[in-house]
């Protein structure tokens, strides 16, 4: 898997006077089961989090409140997206280094993955992430 199988996913919005609503059902919205659910908040200006990859976990990212920007690296091509939209995610496959930047205040990051945590499937050395990579 590549950068180019990482994208934007416009989920759906209920419109309402009253307050709008936006739901995520897994292999429905996104291409995988959810079985973990986790976010990022009070992340000071200027801070990075990320600097990682995951060997075989897929990962639906949403910015719940404000903005921030995610960089993706597949070991050839890196690409940034920027997130300040609560009703649309990036798609994240896995063997793709990731990083995130570029906080607003306020800012809520909510991540949705396809496993419980499992230390064993990260990369957090990107030169061993692009060994692995090409032992493929």
């Amino acid at each position: 898997m590549g950068i180019t199988d990482c994208k934007m996913i416009d989920l759906p919005k209920i419109a309402d006077p009253r307050g709008n609503l936006t739901f995520i059902e897994g292999q429905r919205n996104v291409p995988f089961e959810i079985k973990r659910v986790y976010y990022l908040y009070d992340v000071p200006g200027g801070a990075e989090r990320g600097g990682h990859a995951h060997k075989d976990l897929h990962q639906f990212i949403v910015a719940m409140s404000g903005s921030f920007d995610v960089v993706l690296d597949d070991g050839r091509e890196k690409k940034r997206f920027h997130l300040n939209r609560s009703y649309y995610g990036l798609y994240v496959c896995p063997m793709i280094w990731r990083e995130l930047d570029n906080f607003s205040s306020g800012s809520v990051c909510l991540v949705l993955a396809s496993n419980v945590y499992e230390e064993s499937d990260y990369y957090r050395d990107y030169r061993e992430f692009i060994e692995g990579r090409a032992r493929g």
